[in-house]
């Protein structure tokens, strides 16, 4: 039971259904698609997209997407990779000739092609229940008049502003400046690319004056991207991984999805005895912050596009018993985690469980803030730069080649407790997202946290050298880390974001939300 004298959140509770995610407004959305009659998937569906103008520098249909569903009445769990390819005429030696040694943020080589729109149509095929036309409805209505500036939203805004240049400036910086919070904000031509797809399917989206639009901003600034391109993007169900943690199974998405490295940070936390320690020490966070750098080392060697690369190794426990046993728990190690590609930040989460139990976990992101920074002049179309996840390395498995897929750093989860799939969560915070899934589930597992208990703990990240530590860690706890080697880095940024949903086995459905967002938990 929580203090009720200080700041906090309690736990969501509803029977018939869920949705939880990082802004109000499409929690709203996700909630009514449901209570009118829609089922899970359209509901996520409906909130994603909502976010799009609701937290743009995160998220947009020029975007990639991933999820994990578990069906009504199955306790099976389908993965769904919504992610694009590198075009036909990426070419990896080109940007070594110019002395790169990383694909440039803001540089059109480094948009691939966007996945979203055709996930969203083939998922709403395959699992929705309404419709496309009905499911992006109440966003078109958001895209068209506008919504309120939140806060976090703002804070994030303000920080991408410089970057926003051209028609990214003209689209997304309407008063000439980074909004405050309460401004109202709307994309019109989005919403006419959004009436579009509800008439014409995801095709309206990759052929005809959309796609030219987007083709049109590319080439203006170098890309290679051409109509062909845009017509064959093509999404994959897939088959999820599993590892296990305590007695409960974690689903995480595959390759070229970053989840094996949550499963093999769980595989090494499992070799200590994480449950006998403070939650909230210096012990645990030692321990943490050096399984996440083995993990995170292991996922630059070993995950990449599915067809280039393996990522079986970092789901093997032998391979984790062997990497647990390189960890001093009274020294912090100098290795160097850093991913190939560029760093990565920012992404929306979202889910919902509904009435008949039918459970998704989607995330969904443009890379990084406000993605390239590149939108196209017509319709306001930010286009992202999740190219920068690749490696100049030549040789590398996740090199950049034509119709590869980068690394993601993008994971939706599903843990099982009992042998049945009952919490999709999804943990933002682009690179902490792997290690935010360990969290959350030791939070789970080892502590006996509900998830808005889980969510609200503090975070640390070792990440380039650095151990954060958010600002609720005690200064005692900073301090012994730092003697142990640690180079400690304590701010007021919080490190991500996140949404969970607990099916009990009564029945009865308990969300937490992450104070650390706009966002929220809403149920009936």
């Amino acid at each position: 039971m929580r203090n009720f004298t200080k700041p906090g959140r309690s736990g969501v509770w509803a029977d018939n259904g869920i949705c939880a995610t990082s802004h109000p407004l499409a929690a709203q959305i996700g909630l009514d698609v449901l209570k009118s009659g829609g089922n899970a998937m359209d509901a996520a569906i409906a909130g994603a997209v909502a976010l799009g103008v609701c937290e743009p520098a995160m998220c947009g249909l020029a975007g990639d997407c991933f999820a994990l569903v578990k069906p009504a009445g199955s306790d099976l769990v389908h993965s769904f990779n919504g992610s694009g390819r590198a075009p036909a005429g990426a070419d990896a030696q080109v940007l070594r000739n110019h002395g790169l040694s990383k694909i440039p943020d803001n540089n059109a080589q480094a948009v691939t092609l966007p996945g979203a729109v055709r996930a969203f149509d083939t998922m709403s095929a395959k699992w929705g229940r309404i419709g496309l036309a009905d499911t992006l409805a109440p966003a078109i209505r958001y895209f068209d008049s506008g919504v309120p500036v939140h806060e976090r939203v703002a804070l994030d805004w303000a920080e991408a502003a410089p970057g926003l240049q051209g028609a990214a400036h003209r689209h997304f910086l309407p008063w000439g400046h980074a909004p405050r919070p309460g401004a109202r904000f709307a994309l019109p031509g989005q919403a006419e690319v959004l009436r579009r797809i509800a008439r014409d399917g995801a095709k309206a989206f990759y052929e005809g004056e959309v796609a030219e639009d987007m083709i049109a901003a590319l080439q203006a600034r170098g890309g290679s991207h051409t109509a062909e391109d845009f017509a064959s993007v093509a999404v994959d169900e897939t088959t999820p991984i599993k590892g296990s943690y305590h007695g409960a199974d974690i689903y995480e998405h595959p390759p070229n999805g970053q989840g094996a490295t949550a499963i093999l940070m769980l595989n090494i936390l499992s070799q200590f005895d994480i449950s006998s320690m403070d939650p909230l020490g210096a012990e645990r966070a030692h321990l943490e912050a050096e399984a996440a750098k083995l993990a995170y080392a292991a996922r630059n060697t070993f995950i990449a596009d599915a067809a280039h690369a393996s990522a079986d190794k970092m789901l093997d426990p032998a391979y984790a018993t062997e990497l647990a046993a390189r960890i001093d728990p009274e020294r912090a190690s100098d290795l160097d985690s850093r991913p190939e590609g560029q760093p990565h930040r920012d992404t929306i989460y979202i889910t919902v469980v509904d009435k008949d139990r039918m459970a998704v976990s989607l995330i969904y992101s443009v890379f990084s803030s406000f993605g390239s920074g590149i939108a196209t002049e017509k319709f306001g179309l930010m286009l992202h730069n999740r190219g920068c996840g690749f490696s100049l390395t030549p040789g590398h498995a996740n090199e950049l080649a034509p119709g590869k897929r980068p690394l993601h750093t993008i994971i939706p989860g599903i843990l099982a407790e009992n042998g049945k799939p009952n919490m999709p969560f999804g943990v933002m915070g682009g690179q902490y997202q792997a290690n935010g899934h360990a969290r959350f589930v030791s939070n789970i597992r080892d502590f006996g946290m509900t998830p808005q208990q889980a969510i609200d703990a503090p975070r640390a990240f070792a990440s380039d050298g650095v151990l954060s530590l958010e600002s609720s860690y005690a200064t005692e706890v900073a301090q012994t880390l730092s003697d142990l080697g640690h180079k400690v880095d304590r701010n007021d940024d919080p490190i991500g974001g996140a949404q969970a949903i607990r099916i009990h086995d009564s029945g009865m459905l308990e969300a937490g939300s992450d104070p650390r967002k706009d966002g929220c938990a809403t149920g009936y």
